[in-house]
């Protein structure tokens, strides 16, 4: 068994699955206080992720994943040996960071329909917008949910092949093919540096991006 993700990395993956779920039971129950700060901490995981996909681990990082269609076609037709996240998988986990960054976006500058609830940016824009942005927060839901039921469909698929996607993202480790290489770990300090950005953006947002200086 070789290591094959990181601790912040599968922190990250199980941590943005429960956010999302307790984000869509906090709204179907008129948590909306809830469902506003629980958007604010998938926006911190977001940016976490973001900054870790640049400095972090050497599976965690977008260029180490991210391939072009020749990979794609290995990938399909079974030929892709390697490590992380596999270059159709690696399409899939961007969509669907795009589009929960989306929702969040969305989330920001919205308003609920009295008015009592906004998102921390939603000063920022005219009443009118902030109702247009709910509605669209409501409806691209749906898109998430699709991405999220594909995401599930396909670690289904790539069990029935003889890969196991879910377990090494619960302990980290894999048995790899003879000659792939392991998991280069990125520095611990890193991590918590990444951590503490996001805070600090995150926090920004929360009081309405505030001019710098002011």
């Amino acid at each position: 068994m070789q290591r094959v993700w990181d601790l912040p990395t599968r922190i990250f993956h199980w941590l943005l699955a429960a956010l999302i779920l307790f984000s869509w039971w906090s709204v179907k129950n008129d948590h909306t206080d809830w469902h506003i700060w629980s958007g604010v901490a998938i926006l911190t995981a977001l940016i976490f992720r973001l900054l870790w996909g640049v400095f972090g681990s050497s599976t965690a990082r977008f260029a180490g994943f991210v391939r072009g269609p020749a990979a794609v076609r290995d990938d399909l037709s079974g030929r892709w040996t390697g490590i992380g996240h596999s270059p159709l998988g690696a399409l899939s986990v961007i969509a669907l960071l795009a589009a929960v960054a989306v929702q969040v976006g969305l989330g920001l500058v919205s308003q609920d329909k009295d008015g009592l609830y906004m998102g921390p940016l939603a000063r920022l824009v005219s009443s009118d917008t902030s109702d247009q942005a709910r509605d669209i927060h409501e409806l691209w839901f749906n898109v998430v949910l699709g991405l999220i039921i594909l995401h599930v469909a396909a670690i289904a698929v790539y069990r029935l092949r003889g890969r196991k996607l879910t377990l090494p993202m619960l302990t980290g480790k894999a048995v790899l093919t003879e000659g792939v290489a392991p998991m280069r770990p990125g520095k611990w300090w890193t991590a918590l540096l990444c951590l503490i950005a996001a805070f600090a953006i995150a926090r920004w947002v929360v009081a309405g991006a505030p001019p710098f200086g002011s």
